[in-house]
């Protein structure tokens, strides 16, 4: 028991010495602890104060820089102040002088214009002198013609009229008559000759439009790599694609000119794939052409298989689907060709539906009556007959070939499915924005008008009005007489008949106007 009890008291006398001397140690941590912080604080505040002491420095040192930059800056800008106000004052003094001058010369420009009313005072003078001894002298004249005739003025007016008028009806009946036959004889030559000056007017116009594509370069630099070295490059770009290229007229663009527009797909896109490439060379090129040569064909055949699945059609030739997709390249007065083939075989297939005539059968004529424009330029006759043989070539039945004949009046229609899809064809054209208007010819229209008028002596202005269907004419009151203006109406009217037979309806108005002006002083 006293060994426990021993045993004890020294685990307890070890557990406080071990714990005392833990607590020394501590403290003596403590201790240094604080020591080493009161050093650090020390140190920091050495560097504080340093630091302090030498941004106080620097701030002085910019806050003088500073004010010697501000004081330069104000200097300069005073010298400059002085500089401007002296210019100013040279203005001034100019302005001045410049002001004086004119001041003289419109003192002189006055003195002369009160010698010239002075003068034209007199001169109105003698004029109205003048006038009075002319106005006694007609009358004079008037009373000696009266009593040599016998008869008053009024009298001899009349009777005069009277013979004119049977004489203006006798003339004017027998030259209608000759106009009547002349014109009957001449219709179809003036007819013809109509449509030939219209055609050749157009022409020029319709080929820049429909012959011509653009593309846009990046740079310039582009053009030199499609001309290549002594004009390699765009030889054999124009030989492979069958168009003509023009790079030097527009910057930073190429012109691709050729009468077929598929062969102008072609030249684009094949000059886009090789300014995404960037190696240009003849090699290269026909590479490329050759390669979207056949993605264009494949685009084609699958517009065409497209638009032959969404109308139901079966059975159709692979070559003439081909061919079908090549309307999409196509467009006439605006009006896209593969569109518009869809357009009237739908309405031919709902004609055909009210009809109860196959409308399966009515849809491929109508979708098939446009092909004949997507062939090459080189085959001989209209764009029907031409897609009627072509229709024919690979087995299309005689109905279909006829309606294609005969959608646009190159034969007659005689069956009920050529009824059908010309009646679609003319739906589809004539409704209202289906086709572009020409722009073009009716501005020519509206001058042909305004020129008309302008031709005609006095008159100082032609308006043409309402699209040309209402003309005025502003006329010098002082050269054309009121009679006069009856007669002009009626002579521009008829010169509008003859030169602009295609102009309808139109309504002369001649203006006739007079001013008297007067200005207060």
């Amino acid at each position: 028991m006293e060994l426990v009890i021993a045993a004890i008291l020294g685990l307890i006398l070890g557990a406080v010495i071990v714990f005392v001397i833990k607590r020394i140690q501590d403290n003596n941590k403590k201790k240094s602890a604080r020591i080493e912080a009161e050093r650090i604080i020390n140190r920091a505040n050495s560097e504080a104060a340093k630091l302090k002491k030498d941004a106080e420095t620097k701030s002085k040192d910019f806050e003088t820089r500073a004010r010697k930059n501000v004081e330069a800056d104000i200097h300069k800008q005073n010298s400059t102040l002085k500089n401007k106000e002296a210019q100013l004052d040279r203005r001034l003094k100019e302005i001045d002088a410049q002001f004086k001058q004119k001041m003289e010369e419109n003192e002189r420009y006055l003195s002369t214009l009160k010698d010239r009313e002075e003068k034209i005072a007199i001169s109105e003078n003698r004029i109205k002198d003048l006038e009075k001894k002319g106005e006694a002298h007609i009358v004079e004249l008037k009373n000696k013609l009266e009593s040599v005739a016998a008869m008053s003025q009024d009298e001899a007016k009349r009777q005069l009229l009277s013979a004119i008028e049977d004489e203006a009806k006798q003339e004017a009946s027998k030259r209608i008559t000759q106009i009547e036959e002349a014109a009957q004889k001449e219709s179809e030559a003036k007819a013809k000759r109509i449509l030939a000056v219209a055609l050749s007017r157009f022409a020029s116009e319709y080929t820049s439009e429909r012959t011509v594509s653009v593309l846009a370069l990046p740079n310039d630099e582009m053009k030199g790599k499609i001309i290549g070295r002594e004009g390699r490059n765009i030889r054999t770009l124009e030989a492979h694609c069958g168009v003509d290229l023009i790079v030097d007229d527009t910057p930073e663009a190429v012109v691709i000119s050729g009468f077929d527009p598929v062969r102008r797909e072609l030249a684009r896109r094949t000059i886009e794939k090789l300014m995404e490439d960037g190696r240009v060379h003849p090699a290269r090129i026909e590479e490329v052409v050759e390669k979207q040569r056949n993605e264009l064909m494949k685009s084609m055949k699958e517009e065409g298989e497209r638009h032959v699945m969404e109308l139901g059609i079966a059975n159709i030739h692979p070559e003439l689907v081909k061919i079908l997709g090549g309307l999409k390249y196509r467009s006439y007065q605006g009006q896209n060709a593969l569109n518009q083939s869809l357009e009237v075989a739908t309405i031919a297939g709902l004609l055909a539906g009210e009809l109860g005539v196959s409308v399966k059968q009515a849809r491929r004529a109508g979708l098939l009556h446009n092909i004949g424009k997507a062939i090459d330029h080189t085959s001989e006759g209209s764009y029907a007959l031409v897609g009627a043989e072509t229709a024919k070539k690979y087995n299309e039945s005689e109905d279909v070939c006829h309606a294609i004949r005969a959608h646009d009046e190159e034969e007659k229609p005689h069956s009920l499915l050529a009824w059908i899809v010309h009646a679609a064809f003319t739906l589809s054209t004539a409704r209202p924005g289906a086709r572009r208007p020409q722009m073009d010819s009716f501005i020519h229209r509206l001058e042909d008008l305004e020129s008309i008028g302008n031709s005609f002596d006095g008159v100082l202005k032609t308006l043409a009005l309402q699209a040309g269907k209402d003309v005025r004419v502003l006329v010098e009151s002082s050269k054309v007489t009121d009679d006069q203006a009856v007669m002009l109406s009626r002579d521009i009217a008829r010169k509008i008949e003859r030169e602009v037979p295609q102009a309808g309806a139109v309504k002369v108005t001649v203006v006739r106007e007079t001013r008297s002006v007067e200005h207060a002083r």
